[in-house]
């Protein structure tokens, strides 16, 4: 049975558009939290390690997470893919699917963690080749990554089951998994090294450990969701029924695209790492208003995920228009809001964040960049969310790759006596180029999105016939 809406709405554009943004409000609170839970997971393992009686500690769990972060963005198409493939199933009313989807999800998601796991000796081995951490500090590193790597299967298996969540239309399931596995690994970290006095290790081992309770959880809440019904299909459905190859290539096209975003970010780390300490320090920060305002973001893209991903799979038009204008208006909003808190407050900001007259004054100098990081980003960010939601990431993927290319670009390659140079001068000239880069990604999406939709929408009424 396909997906509905009351038949009031159809008659009244107000009860539409009312309707629609009641439905994105409820979809992007719950994911906007379950984001900003995210920063407290590594505030309290800094902050157990540093009372290790070393720096050595601090440095190791901070090396070592951003090794464990890059292995885990590169997946990050678990989440997206399953999103989109869930909602277009939901609305659809294809049961079959729906659990076609997450039975599909979750053995690639574990299929995956299994397979880093068998190459976490080259891999951590390379990973550390290319951060290149004090020798002092590398051994505590190697033995952090070591004990977190074997949650690889849980963490994978929770982002597919997020995405798959989103999909169904519920953001608030997610947003209770990621509390409470930061809740739990707090507490197992405390009594892991306090209590059973493990040292440093005991903060890995109770990053590991809540990973795995996390995605038990995680299923259970699934089982629940689905409210008695099968949620797995057989394995028929899952090799042979309809949709592998869509699922397969939806999935490796958003891989390709979150290992271009990784290559913009090392980048930009990169290149305040060659422009000195204090530049790095300064970027670092200036950074930290861009994550701030993609966790909002994030929350209104996994809403358009959701509600276009529906009324795409259910071939209605008209809701898919309302919804995407719908989107667009709170877009404008949430950009207008973070561009007059960052033009009033950059400075106060800057204040909360470091104490270090040098860095401030380096923020203070980027602050017509860090003003422009809402109203031009934001559109990266919604025209995703529509794309996912059509499943058409093979656009998303060579907007990015296109984007990327014009990044690096711009970023280090400069005309400089004469001829052609390979460096980056100037940190604006860095901050300009991943601008650009965010800003290209819109553009690019928002002028192709009428005829995809269009041919989408469709597509699926000629299924639906």
């Amino acid at each position: 049975m396909i997906f509905r809406i009351p038949v009031k709405f159809d008659r009244n554009p107000i009860f539409i558009m009312k309707y629609i943004d009641k439905e994105i409000l409820r979809l992007s609170f719950p994911a906007i939290v379950s984001n900003v839970t995210v920063p407290l997971l590594g505030l309290c393992d800094t902050a157990i390690s540093g009372h290790l009686g070393s720096e050595k500690y601090l440095a190791a769990i901070a090396v070592g997470s951003v090794m464990l972060n890059v292995v885990f963005w590169l997946f990050g198409f678990l989440r997206a893919g399953t999103t989109g493939l869930a909602a277009n199933a939901f609305g659809a009313g294809e049961d079959v699917a729906v659990r076609q989807v997450f039975s599909r999800a979750l053995a690639l998601a574990l299929s995956g963690g299994v397979l880093i796991i068998l190459i976490r000796t080259p891999l951590s081995a390379a990973l550390v080749s290319i951060i290149d951490p004090d020798p002092d500090v590398t051994c505590y590193v190697a033995r952090y990554f070591s004990i977190c790597i074997w949650g690889a299967p849980a963490i994978l298996g929770t982002m597919a089951l997020s995405g798959w969540f989103v999909g169904m239309q519920s953001t608030v399931y997610p947003m209770a998994v990621a509390v409470i596995v930061n809740v739990i690994n707090i507490l197992l970290s405390f009594f892991f090294v306090f209590v059973l006095r493990l040292g440093f290790e005991g903060v890995a081992w109770g990053t590991l450990s809540a990973n795995w309770i996390g995605l038990l959880i995680a299923f259970l809440f699934a089982v629940r969701f689905r409210r008695g019904k099968l949620i797995f299909c057989s394995a028929y459905e899952i090799f042979k029924g309809g949709g592998l190859g869509k699922f397969f290539s939806v999935n490796a096209n958003l891989f390709v695209r979150s290992a271009c975003i990784i290559c913009v970010s090392l980048g930009i780390a990169s290149a305040g790492a060659r422009l000195g300490a204090l530049t790095l320090a300064v970027n670092v920060i200036v950074m930290q208003f861009f994550q701030f305002f993609s966790f909002f973001m994030d929350g209104f893209a996994f809403s358009a995920e959701a509600l276009v991903g529906r009324y795409a799979g259910c071939g209605d038009e008209k809701m898919l228009k309302s919804t995407v204008f719908a989107l667009l208006k709170w877009t404008l909003v949430v950009s207008a809001v973070f561009f007059a808190l960052y033009f009033s407050g950059c400075g106060i900001i800057s204040a909360i964040l470091t104490d270090q007259t040098d860095v401030r004054e380096g923020i203070v100098a980027l602050r017509v960049w860090i003003c422009l990081i809402p109203p031009v980003s934001a559109w990266a960010f919604i025209y995703d969310g529509f794309y996912v939601g059509v499943t058409d990431t093979r656009k998303m993927m060579w907007a990015t790759m296109f984007s990327t290319i014009v990044f690096y670009i711009i970023a280090f390659i400069r005309y400089d006596n004469g001829g052609l140079r390979i460096g980056i001068s100037d940190n604006t000239i860095l901050w300009s180029a991943f601008l650009t880069y965010l800003f290209l990604r819109g553009v690019i999406l928002a002028c192709r999105w009428k005829r995809v939709s269009r041919q989408r929408v469709s597509r699926q009424k000629e299924v639906n016939q």
